[in-house]
């Protein structure tokens, strides 16, 4: 008999919950997650193709779609390095599907899944709250809804997707998703009314 996972802010439900009105807070966790390196243009569209989502083609964007695995997002990691996030426990077939269209082409596909939790952020106060330790201009003007970046927040590593005007995805590495739901927490301070 094997245990239910935990998430890793499986702790941290309530007390993130109790930043609204000031900030919504969430954990999503388990999504599927695979890392790809590839740099063969044509194995990029075949992978995109068999996705249903397109690989971004601009620095620091994200694309998305909706293809056999429902909705999938693309990040663009770096030159020739990609995350691809969908629904959970999709990663061993999408993994398949990956690497048959990659072929003989360069490149490798991983599953990193249990690695990052993902942390969703909505609310007008999300990108002022996030300013308080990034060093990532987060104005709108400068991260428009599809920017993607890997940074540092509070001295943690994240991936941050601006996913709508006033919503913000982190993507954290499990060991670090309680650091940073205590340093969001704090960040909120400000924010949040007192009774």
């Amino acid at each position: 008999m094997t245990a239910d996972p935990v998430s890793p802010l499986a702790a941290w439900t309530d007390r993130l919950a109790a930043l609204a009105p000031a900030l919504g807070v969430r954990e999503v966790p388990f999504r599927s997650q695979l890392t790809v390196r590839v740099s063969d243009p044509g194995a990029i569209a075949a992978m995109g193709a068999a996705l249903g989502a397109a690989f971004p083609a601009v620095a620091c964007t994200f694309t998305t779609g909706t293809g056999p695995f429902g909705a999938v997002e693309v990040l663009w990691l770096g030159p020739d390095e990609f995350l691809v996030v969908a629904a959970p426990d999709l990663q061993v077939p999408i993994e398949e599907v990956l690497r048959g269209a990659l072929g003989s082409s360069r490149g490798s596909v991983v599953d990193t899944s249990a690695q990052r939790t993902t942390v969703v952020l909505e609310g007008p106060r999300g990108r002022d709250v996030l300013a308080h330790g990034c060093a990532v201009d987060l104005h709108p003007a400068a991260a428009p809804v599809g920017t993607c970046v890997q940074t540092l927040l509070a001295r943690t590593g994240v991936v941050l997707q601006v996913t709508g005007a006033d919503r913000i995805t982190l993507l954290v590495r499990s060991s670090f998703a309680e650091y940073l739901a205590a340093w969001l927490a704090d960040a909120c301070t400000e924010y949040v009314a007192v009774p």
